[in-house]
């Protein structure tokens, strides 16, 4: 070892010892290895490395090295607020001086900006997001790419659209290190990436070094580790339902070790989950997509502290959560694939010898991720139509303006609009978004390989479920790991390790929770912006005199109980045909539970294209026994209703706007229940109260059999 590599790795362990907080601490392999390429030698380098690795000390202990000689600001590229926050906290504890743009902390920007003038940041954490925004990209972002001393990529299987997380905003990284100054060294960090995913990375990393100057060290360095975790006990129990899984973890929630996280598939899944257990005594809390900002942090504080047993998550929680002493890992419901199930079972036993981490699969896990399917590659026809629309406006146009122009919901849009971007062909700027012109063409067999990719993932997961082989070992072989070998521990190198017996009445008891029904529809009270631009002539709010009143769905269609019948009973290609008994025994308690200011008077089925003996058969039982007249459909006019589910509110509300008639109805004074089989933009349920309210109906009380999402 030379001189210089001596003493910087001198200076390299004395910042880790001041990292971790131990005077003993040692590299882990390849650590030092990283570091040294990256400040002498200014390199290009991707680790691939387990959690729990160190990853964050590579970067954290090059940035103090590189301030030491000079080196201007680390800019730090994380997809997560938990994950910044977590990295703030270790940075701190280094002595590195770290802080995060971000969209929850625009009170603190011009601080920030104060103190990178100042000089006085090691850190700046940004997310790839804000790369893109005009005023960062424009004001900002062309000094600090002038004085970057570093450019650190972390979760970078978002880069790669092979990636089980893949983010287009990730791409503009590729254009970002283009800008950057020669010789400043670029590190990307994952821990979930397979040879396809590493590969791609690093060409994009590379992506200007065979330009004169574009980088001292020459090719991007891959480090990859074995990705085994010595720490998890792996096992699969696979049960025959949601109530006997849920059975199970009321038996059994205190017999796992320490704290830990329950994933769930559905936001609802985790909620009724949450509700079950705290009910029955369990101190958890739901952490979900849709749970409040600041609930969240107080929830991962909680859980840092143990004071709650578990948290019940969707994939809202994780990259980034970082509790190295996390107990246990446990889903109810298979991840769609072995990667992003490695990715989720890595926040255990980081910095434990023994953690428990066991998947509950349900038969219904197909549907759930068809169900979920969407959406990183763009439609041909819906991406043509946005770039035409905004080369035709010939200025900026605003999401919003745009999505009344489009029939695209928001998010699909934002996502689509992303890609664009990255592409080349839309522009965000000031005001909106621009077409730049530049030609777009719609890589077909590109996409169709990621999508049959997708399809074999999750095939792949079903033979995790059922290998009889070391699941570690098919776990690193996803991850094309060739260290794979038998790890000893799972239940399939010793055993089951987990009991399966179920405490007496846990079954009922979860049966009955997950039993429930009823959930509200609540009515629309605003018309959508751009409605008047396809011909609705309505704007503003809604008229009370022709409101719908908050209506009831038997569930939604990714409850745990009811979701599997409502999901089969509604998939496409099944046969219609009259209610089953037991699902409109369901919908009697509905309106049983309901407690409506004034009972209805009549009943009146919507007419319905896919399922009209079935929303025929549910209007007449419920009518039946209520003892209360059957009006029949709505009439249609003109055809019906236009366009296909799944469009934005404008378009969706265009497409029923004036469709429906109560012409041929004898409609009562009073309120009227309206039946429908789903429930999902709510706008075929608003019109048609609208054109009952005009009818006579004093009231409206939509009732349909599901509620999408």
């Amino acid at each position: 070892m030379t001189p210089t590599a001596t003493g910087t790795r001198e200076a390299a362990l004395a910042a880790l010892r001041d990292l971790v907080g131990r005077d003993d601490a040692e590299f882990h392999d390849g650590q030092f290895e990283a570091i040294e390429a990256l400040v002498e030698g200014r390199r290009r380098a991707l680790v691939v490395q387990r959690t729990g690795w160190g990853k964050s000390a590579v970067y954290f202990v090059a940035t103090l090295l590189l301030r030491r000689a000079g080196a201007g600001p680390t800019v730090l590229v994380s997809p997560l607020l938990a994950l910044m926050r977590d990295q703030v906290a270790a940075a701190e504890r280094a002595g590195v001086r770290a802080v995060s743009i971000n969209s929850t902390n625009a009170h603190e920007w011009a601080d920030v900006l104060a103190r990178l003038d100042a000089d006085e940041v090691d850190v700046l954490l940004v997310s790839p997001e804000r790369l893109n925004n005009p005023s960062f990209r424009e004001q900002q972002l062309p000094a600090l790419v002038r004085r970057i001393g570093m450019l650190v990529v972390d979760e970078a299987h978002c880069i790669s659209d092979w990636g089980h997380d893949f983010r287009p905003d990730y791409r503009r990284l590729r254009d970002l290190i283009a800008q950057m100054p020669a010789g400043v060294p670029v590190l990307a960090t994952t821990a979930t990436a397979n040879s396809r995913v590493v590969a791609d990375v690093a060409e994009q990393l590379g992506a200007d070094l065979g330009s004169a100057g574009s980088s001292i060290g020459g090719e991007v360095l891959t480090i990859r580790g074995p990705l085994a975790r010595a720490s998890l006990r792996l096992g699969v129990l696979r049960l025959p339902d949601a109530a006997t899984r849920l059975a199970w973890l009321l038996s059994h929630l205190d017999d796992l070790p320490g704290s830990g996280i329950i994933y769930t598939l559905t936001v609802s899944a985790a909620e009724d989950t949450a509700r079950l257990l705290r009910e029955r005594g369990h101190e958890v809390r739901a952490y979900t997509g849709q749970t409040d900002p600041d609930e969240r942090v107080e929830s991962e504080g909680m859980l840092k502290r143990n004071e709650v047993k578990a948290l019940v998550a969707t994939s809202a929680l994780g990259m980034g959560f970082d509790k190295p002493d996390l107990g246990f890992v446990l889903h109810l419901g298979a991840p769609s694939s072995p990667v992003s199930y490695y990715q989720q079972v890595g926040r255990a036993g980081r910095a434990s010898d023994n953690a428990d981490v066991l998947l509950l699969p349900g038969p219904e896990d197909r549907a759930i991720w068809q169900y979920f399917a969407t959406a990183s590659m763009p439609d041909e026809e819906r991406a043509a139509r946005v770039i035409d629309e905004l080369a035709y406006a010939g200025g900026p146009v605003s999401t919003p303006a745009l999505e009344a122009r489009v029939d695209l919901r928001r998010t699909p849009l934002e996502l689509l609009l992303k890609v664009l971007d990255v592409d080349g062909a839309v522009q965000r700027v000031a005001g909106g978004w621009v077409a730049t012109g530049t030609p777009w063409t719609y890589d077909r067999e590109r996409y169709a390989r990621i999508a049959a990719e997708r399809e074999a993932e999750q095939q792949h997961m079903i033979e995790y479920e059922t290998t009889t082989g070391c699941r570690m070992e098919f776990l690193q072989r996803s991850l094309d790991d060739d260290t794979a070998a038998p790890c000893g521990r799972c239940d399939s190198c010793a055993g089951a390790w987990f009991p399966t017996e179920l405490a007496a009445g846990a079954v009922d008891t979860a049966a009955g929770a997950i039993d429930r029904v009823g959930v509200p529809i609540e009515p629309r009270k605003q018309w959508p912006t751009g409605a008047d631009r396809l011909g609705v002539p309505a704007k503003g709010r809604i008229s009370p005199g022709e409101q719908a009143t908050e209506g009831r769905a038997l569930a939604r269609l990714t409850d745990l109980g009811w979701g599997n019948a409502l999901r089969s009973l509604l998939a496409a290609g099944t046969a219609d045909a009259p209610v089953p008994a037991p699902v409109l025994a369901g919908c009697v308690r509905v309106l049983a539970e309901w407690g409506w200011a004034e009972r209805p008077v009549a009943v009146v089925a919507m007419p319905s294209r896919r399922h009209p003996l079935l929303v025929d058969s549910v209007a007449r039982g419920l009518a039946d026994v209520g003892r209360l007249p059957y009006l029949g459909e709505l009439g249609l006019v003109d055809g019906g209703p236009t366009g296909e589910p799944g469009g934005n509110s404008a378009f969706r509300l265009a497409g029923v706007w004036g469709r429906f008639s109560a012409a041929s109805l004898d409609v009562p004074e009073g309120p009227v229940l309206l039946v429908d089989d789903l429930a999902d933009s709510r706008w075929t349920l608003t019109v048609a109260a609208r054109t009952l309210r005009a009818a006579g109906a004093t009231a409206v009380l939509p009732f349909a059999l599901a509620l999408r999402g």
